[in-house]
């Protein structure tokens, strides 16, 4: 299977607005980051990102809940937050709780996202 297969099948159980919401939200990382490798990690339920797939290397994950979409920051507890969208109380990953498919695309998570991948440029 490809990785959109993979990423349709892990959708498919979701509600048509969360699902839309991730695939928004992959296609932002996808704009930010387009050498990064990308993978469905079934039991986790989970998209990962990262340069490769060895857990030091992951920057992002994508995981749809019931109500919202949570985009995971490796980084997130150094990465700049000026609008307070990052959550979480993690020792080093922290996430920001997407909604709607307009947030996903909208600047302040595009923000985040770029934020994100320049912390792993350092």
């Amino acid at each position: 299977m490809t990785v959109d297969e993979d990423v349709e099948r892990l959708l498919g159980s979701h509600s048509p607005a969360i699902a839309a919401t991730a695939r928004a939200l992959r296609s932002a990382i996808r704009d930010a980051a387009p050498d990064y490798v990308e993978r469905v990690d079934f039991g986790n339920k989970l998209i990962a990102f990262g340069r490769t797939m060895q857990m030091r290397d992951l920057a992002f994950a994508v995981i749809p809940h019931t109500a919202h979409v949570n985009l995971q920051l490796a980084d997130g507890v150094d990465l700049p937050d000026p609008n307070g969208l990052i959550e979480g109380t993690g020792k080093r990953i922290r996430h920001v709780k997407v909604r709607t498919t307009d947030a996903a695309g909208s600047p302040p998570i595009r923000a985040v996202i770029e934020a994100q991948v320049e912390a792993r440029r350092r």
